[in-house]
């Protein structure tokens, strides 16, 4: 199984990419995690644009029939036994793959939402496109392991 989380933006923060490397090494028992940044744009340009140009690089990784999931701050708030339910069955409708979209500091496209097969909300509080990886990368990790009765979940 794969997983690719295409994300606008490079991490820089040493806690930030050692947390992702650590669910990484978690998720390996499960799935294969792949992580493609696509550059991001600088905060002087208009949020329009920088929703465009961030919304065509990561539509530019996403293939006709990939099974994707955008988080997004107006999408469905979900629990993590939700969460579990749809990782499997959607990987199992997608021949082992999922592809998962953050959009950036500005946002996602709606051109990317709309592509969407779902979109997931962690909640109503605002998180930062670098953070929200982390998380993912942690809730994914807890998905499997629900879905697998296992422990670690409480």
């Amino acid at each position: 199984m794969k997983i690719r989380i295409v994300a606008p933006g490079h991490l820089k923060d040493r806690w930030l990419k050692d947390g992702i490397e650590e669910y990484r090494k978690r998720l390996s028992r499960f799935c294969r995690l792949e992580v493609i940044e696509v550059e991001d744009c600088p905060d002087s340009m208009p949020r329009e644009e920088c929703l465009r140009r961030e919304g065509e690089r990561i539509l530019s990784h996403i293939r006709d029939n990939d099974i994707v999931w955008v988080m997004d701050l107006h999408g469905e708030l979900v629990t993590s036994e939700i969460l579990s339910d749809y990782l499997i069955s959607d990987l199992t409708r997608g021949g082992g793959n999922l592809t998962i979209a953050i959009g950036g500091s500005n946002g996602i496209a709606s051109d990317v939402t709309a592509r969407a097969s779902r979109r997931i909300c962690f909640g109503n509080i605002t998180l930062t496109h670098l953070m929200t990886r982390l998380i993912l990368t942690e809730q994914l990790y807890r998905g499997f392991k629900i879905a697998g009765k296992e422990k670690y979940h409480k």
